[in-house]
């Protein structure tokens, strides 16, 4: 730990912060802040610039010449912006950043004491620490649950399941573990998300390893994974956000080391134990009707691992999941499943290079292409095919013209339960988009 004067202009506003999750750069970072805790900023800049101190210096890591804020960002941002209010999101706050600077004087800093960390497991370490468990730290501004989750998917962390340590009991059972030492962290982080377990056959539940593919195939890739982490063939760098994770991944896949859709499960253990699983769960379970999910998307885990390009399609998804409920907001449901539906297409075009679209093509027919392009990928049948081709058929209750209407018609009466329809029907082929 060492504490130093750095430069403002030195300072990167973390663009994977994870108050809001991977954005692309750091201006995106600062509107981010502003967008969804505005009032706050204000009042911290009103109180650093009254006091003319930031009480406690924000923990930042090398990264080239430049040092990432880790914690800290609403104080540095603060900082930045009245060092150049021209930098605020919007002309309201770049004159009010400028009143402020006015009202300091000359006596602003060009430097702020900051601590300094460069290994970047302690930094999660004293992050967790701070923001994970009860807060007792005066001006701390608490994560809500969003953002502890998205602590937890960055970075593995989490006081169920110790991933790495059973990964490398099932290695070390079948012979496969790597000559060095396994960097248990890394492999955590890397397989922070079920999404990311999924593509090397694994899966987490109910705090239990379990093998979604063919288990000798998959033992074989986390081989490989720990073997590259072990080597330090790929280190915390090659691993630190998700779009670096994915990167990995998709070399790996590349490569032919990761299962796929073909290796399916077919050990008859496994099918018996799963059957006397099912049948114990069974005798516990009590005759109860759950409680029905308010929300169009479901509360269950969809395999989406979200990154800085998808960072807009998952603030819609979390506003539909968690947000608009369908017996009250009907109307803004329709709407937003519209422009979700628009981007993930959009999003499948581009990742997977669908060059048979054009940009001048209506959605329903962009819709199709890009389900033909799944079916020849093998993720969906021809029979879902057929599901998603009807969206071009314009008098058909599950069209794109039954969801232009829901944006552009007065008369159109949206109802929960057409909505309910409408997803079932979507829920997979949006899934896929978003995974691309």
């Amino acid at each position: 730990m060492a504490y130093k004067k750095i430069p403002i202009s030195d300072l990167i506003v973390n663009p994977a912060n994870d108050r809001h999750g991977e954005l692309e750069n750091e201006t995106a970072a600062i509107a981010q802040l502003f967008a969804t805790q505005e009032l706050h900023m204000r009042n911290l800049a009103k109180d650093i610039a009254t006091n003319k101190d930031v009480f406690e210096p924000p923990l930042v890591y090398p990264d080239g010449n430049k040092f990432i804020v880790a914690d800290g960002n609403r104080r540095t941002t603060c900082l930045k912006l009245l060092s150049s209010p021209r930098r605020a999101p919007t002309p309201e706050l770049q004159k009010f950043f400028s009143d402020l600077r006015q009202n300091w004087g000359d006596s602003f800093p060009d430097k702020i004491e900051c601590r300094v960390e460069s290994d970047r497991d302690r930094v999660d370490d004293i992050l967790y620490r701070r923001h994970t468990g009860v807060q007792g730290g005066i001006g701390q501004s608490n994560w809500n649950d969003r953002m502890k989750k998205n602590f937890v998917v960055r970075t593995g962390k989490s006081k169920s399941l110790h991933l790495a340590d059973e990964i490398e009991k099932r290695l070390k059972t079948a012979n496969l573990l790597p000559t060095k030492k396994i960097p248990r962290s890394n492999m955590n982080r890397l397989l922070s998300s079920e999404a990311l377990r999924n593509r090397v056959g694994i899966s987490v539940r109910k705090d239990k390893l379990e093998f979604i593919r063919d288990e000798n195939t998959s033992l074989e890739a986390l081989s490989r994974i720990a073997t590259d982490l072990a080597n330090k063939t790929k280190t915390l760098e090659d691993i630190w956000s998700t779009t670096s994770k994915l990167k990995y991944l998709d070399e790996l896949d590349a490569e032919g080391i990761l299962p796929t859709v073909h290796d399916v499960v077919t050990s008859e253990s496994s099918s018996q134990k799963t059957s006397s699983s099912t049948s114990t769960d069974a005798s516990k379970s009590v005759s109860r009707k759950p409680k029905p999910w308010p929300h169009i998307i479901t509360e269950a885990e969809h395999g989406i691992s979200w990154s800085a390009r998808t960072h807009r399609h998952q603030e819609i998804w979390e506003e539909l999941q968690y947000k608009l409920l369908l017996s009250d907001h009907p109307n803004a449901i329709s709407v937003l499943l519209r422009v979700l539906l628009e981007l993930s297409i959009e999003n499948y075009i581009k990742q997977s290079k669908v060059t048979s679209a054009h940009p001048n093509d209506k959605l329903s027919n962009k819709a199709a292409k890009v389900a033909a392009h799944m079916e020849e990928k093998g993720l969906i049948d021809k029979k879902y095919l057929g599901d998603i081709k009807k969206l071009q058929q314009g008098e058909a209750l599950i069209s794109t013209d039954t969801l232009n209407r829901y944006v552009h018609s007065s008369n159109f009466r949206v109802s929960p339960e057409h909505l309910k329809s409408l997803w079932g029907t979507l829920e997979e082929f949006i899934i896929n988009c978003l995974k691309a």
